[in-house]
């Protein structure tokens, strides 16, 4: 075995005992049928106009564990996890083959509502991009759209919600009325989180969420994740593979489009089935 797979054990066993630390809040127990995937994916293929970015992608994320995307640049990773909002039907020439359930329900449909859809599943992108407006209005800004509540009590109820589920609440709750891009960068992710939780999404897509951020908020990211699984499925995109073995339940490898391999994090890094996954893993390739 390899000095960096040893050291690789290392930090996942390390991960265990650091980020442990429990949040003053409770949380809503999930009623979600954990046993049954909540995204199934089959023969996913994806065009930038006639190149081919994705390859056969076939794989099912499970609800409330964290899956973790890994590769190079430009390996389709970022593409991929916009595949499962709809967010790559903002550029123009695009189109996909295949099939992505969420829930048993083909979000390609044509009868699908793409605001729900978004609603359902959230994005948290690489650059924290808060509105610049107050905190509250940041966080209140989603349930005003969608209709979540007109009681002003009520709205109040789902902001501070928010910000203690994103563990954001005790750093800014005498600043409400602040403007968001007053604070710091780990702050403003963890209220672009706040913002997404308000209208109650299912499923939190993570882009490089901590790749901006200083090793203190990226732990502070990394401590929330943990918490934020016991009711969300977490699907993040990382270059860092010592996050990804820190914070996942499931890793996939991608390169040049297709998913090389995908299985627990704990064997992927341990164990991996593929050559070409084993090379990557241990800096030999990437």
């Amino acid at each position: 075995m390899t000095i960096f797979i040893e050291r690789i054990i290392a930090v996942i066993i390390l991960s265990h005992k650091v980020i442990t630390k429990k949040y003053r809040y409770s949380v809503k127990s999930c009623c979600m049928d954990k046993s049954k995937p909540i995204f199934r994916i089959t023969n996913l293929d994806f065009y930038y106009g006639s190149a081919l970015a994705l390859h056969k992608i076939t794989m099912e994320i499970m609800p409330n564990l964290i899956t973790a995307l890994i590769g190079p640049s430009g390996c389709g990773k970022s593409t991929f996890l916009r595949c499962l909002n709809r967010m790559n039907d903002t550029i123009s020439d695009t189109h996909v083959e295949g099939q992505i359930l969420l829930n048993g329900e083909d979000i390609y449909s044509k009868d699908i509502d793409l605001a729900n859809l978004r609603q359902r599943v959230g994005m948290v992108f690489q650059k924290p991009n808060p509105f610049p407006q107050s905190v509250f209005d940041n966080v209140a800004f989603g349930p005003r759209v969608v209709g979540l509540t007109r009681d002003k009590n009520e709205l109040n109820m789902i902001v501070e919600r928010s910000l203690r589920q994103s563990a954001l609440w005790d750093e800014v709750k005498d600043h409400l009325d602040e403007n968001a891009l007053s604070f710091s960068l780990g702050e403003q992710q963890r209220l672009c989180i706040a913002r997404l939780l308000a209208v109650q999404p299912e499923v939190i897509l993570m882009d490089e969420p901590a790749s901006a951020l200083d090793p203190i908020a990226t732990l502070r990211i990394e401590e929330l994740m943990f918490e934020l699984k016991k009711n969300y499925t977490i699907v993040i995109v990382t270059h860092n593979m010592q996050q990804a073995a820190r914070v996942s339940d499931y890793t996939g490898l991608f390169w040049l489009g297709e998913l090389v391999e995908f299985s627990p994090t704990e064997k992927m890094f341990t164990r991996p089935e593929k050559q070409l996954s084993e090379d990557y893993i241990t800096g030999k390739l990437g």
